[in-house]
């Protein structure tokens, strides 16, 4: 009992501290982003003054005293950190002028949502691959998946995107080009309006995957060859143990480690990833929201979704952590010694 409360007592301050430091990293890079946002050309004034014949200088500055842009930039990102503490995102500096966090939570599931199932697809297929091809190195099989991997590498998502758009929505009209709903959406039972949502993610789903499953199953095969290596392996092929038993219950758990520090470096991707294939698809999510908020220099609104990526990557690499001590033992007894 003594032992388990020091190692409780020992897991919870390494977890206060690792909140701490996250605390601390996120506000260097809202510090950092703040500041090099601001140092590109132009600004959310240019699209309400420039354009408009009738808007003068005088106008321009009523918008930039609206907006809290004519103080000092270290005022304004102090302004902006006060409304942060308080979860508060500010409002949109575009025309409908709605909350940054109303128009991410509206975005959000969507995004996620495609990003989850073509992860889950990916672990779903690039793991068997990379084990397959570690067990059967240098075999036609091995061969033939390096072949295709390389080609998933080389190709870029935007040009698999159009091909499929060719191939499946043109040539053959199997799914819909682009958008979330059809027209007749409304018309739908529930269950067709499922599906239709169904038909419109399937190829934006394909496309993630595609490029998912490339890395991850080299880094599998990789991670997966170095284990076979290793003596205890070595030792239990020799008792006479099947290929299962020694790949599944001794190989496989301790291979599984750089895929782990994959997957948590792939959470921040839930959104920049997003920007090229919601754009090509006409998809109303993170990545398209993002992208019109840099094209418009909607400050609040590009900050409000850089925030959101940097928790997303300090939260992936926290589970990364935590997942490394449930998949190999030594990782987690180690950190409660320290």
């Amino acid at each position: 009992m003594p032992g388990n409360g020091r190692r409780m007592t020992a897991l919870i301050l390494r977890l206060a501290k690792k909140l701490l430091w996250m605390l601390f990293v996120l506000w260097g890079i809202t510090v950092i982003s703040f500041w090099v946002i601001h140092l590109a050309p132009g600004s959310p004034t240019d699209l309400e003054t420039t354009l408009n014949p009738l808007a003068g200088e005088a106008a321009r500055q009523r918008l930039e005293t609206l907006y809290g842009l004519d103080k000092p930039l270290h005022v304004q990102y102090l302004d902006w950190l006060s409304r942060l503490v308080r979860l508060d995102f500010g409002n949109s500096m575009s025309s409908d002028a709605r909350p940054v966090l109303d128009k991410i939570m509206e975005r959000l599931p969507l995004t996620v949502g495609m990003n989850v199932a073509s992860l889950l697809l990916t672990l779903l297929i690039a793991v068997p691959i990379g084990v397959l091809s570690a067990w059967k190195q240098n075999s036609l099989l091995d061969r033939s998946v390096t072949v295709l991997v390389f080609l998933g590498f080389a190709m870029p998502g935007f040009w698999l995107a159009l091909l499929l758009m060719l191939f499946l929505g043109i040539e053959h009209q199997w799914l819909p080009l682009s958008g979330l709903t059809s027209m007749d959406y409304a018309a739908l039972s529930p269950l067709g309006r499922a599906w239709d949502i169904l038909q419109h993610l399937i190829m934006p789903i394909i496309v993630y995957t595609v490029g998912g499953i490339a890395g991850m199953s080299r880094f599998m095969r990789s991670s997966m060859l170095e284990v076979l290596r290793q003596d205890y392996i070595l030792t239990a092929r020799a008792k006479g143990l099947s290929a299962r038993t020694v790949i599944f219950r001794h190989a496989l758990r301790n291979a599984l480690l750089p895929v782990i520090t994959l997957l948590g470096l792939s959470v921040p991707g839930l959104i920049g990833g997003s920007v090229i294939i919601e754009s090509i698809f006409a998809l109303p999510g993170l990545g398209q929201l993002f992208y019109a908020a840099v094209m418009a220099r909607d400050y609040t609104m590009i900050m409000g979704n850089l925030v959101l990526g940097a928790v997303l990557t300090l939260i992936g690499n926290l589970l990364a952590d935590l997942c490394y001590g449930l998949a190999d033992p030594r990782i987690r007894t180690a950190g409660e010694d320290a």
